[in-house]
């Protein structure tokens, strides 16, 4: 696992894209503003691209990758066409499948199961209906948080662009697999859920 993702706190920051058919974002320490981490979504086909100007943007297929500054690739997210619940499936840099996200069905705010490679159940990633924030938890215990962090009016009320925070808990152990995964949910969140 690579080493940029021991981190315990990032910044994601959506590109700003009136007519954008691509999601793409970059990564921040936020300590030091540095950018350590960029997500594209390359090669996005004819089809896929037409239908993300639609309402059926939100059902359309994408693979996402996150490489560090250097190019050297940390993960990939991908979803296939999703009519109803998605289901996103998360790798890390040699395209070996860490877990799943699975969407919950009639979920307030959003609700996804964390699996591991072997479907087993990790934890859950819960939203709540009445703002932006989701956290990772199994049980009462919770392993991160996702907050929306506001932009600035001209960019919230003319651009689709977000920028989250995300915050690790300690108790997530260095190069465990559980980071790469709540890394990933953070595109995942945006790409299904507020898209």
């Amino acid at each position: 696992m690579n080493p940029v993702l021991n981190h315990n706190l990032f910044l994601i920051k959506e590109h700003v894209g009136m007519f954008k058919a691509a999601n793409n974002y970059d990564i921040y320490n936020p300590q030091t503003q540095e950018m350590i981490m960029t997500c594209r979504e390359d090669g996005l086909n004819f089809f896929t691209k037409m239908f993300r100007f639609t309402d059926y943007k939100r059902m359309t297929p994408f693979h996402v990758e996150i490489k560090t500054r250097t190019g050297e690739k940390v993960l990939s997210v991908r979803r296939g066409i999703s009519l109803f619940l998605s289901t996103v499936e998360v790798y890390d840099g040699q395209d070996k499948l860490v877990g799943k996200f699975k969407q919950k069905f009639f979920s307030i705010g959003g609700k996804f199961k964390v699996l591991d490679a072997n479907e087993k159940e990790l934890c859950m990633l819960k939203g709540k209906w009445t703002s932006w924030d989701f956290k990772f938890v199994s049980g009462n215990e919770e392993f991160a948080r996702i907050n929306k962090k506001w932009a600035g009016i001209g960019k919230e009320l003319f651009t689709t662009a977000d920028n989250y925070m995300l915050q690790i808990d300690e108790k997530v152990p260095q190069d465990h697999p559980l980071r790469i995964l709540i890394l990933a949910a953070v595109m995942c969140i945006d790409m299904v859920i507020k898209e």
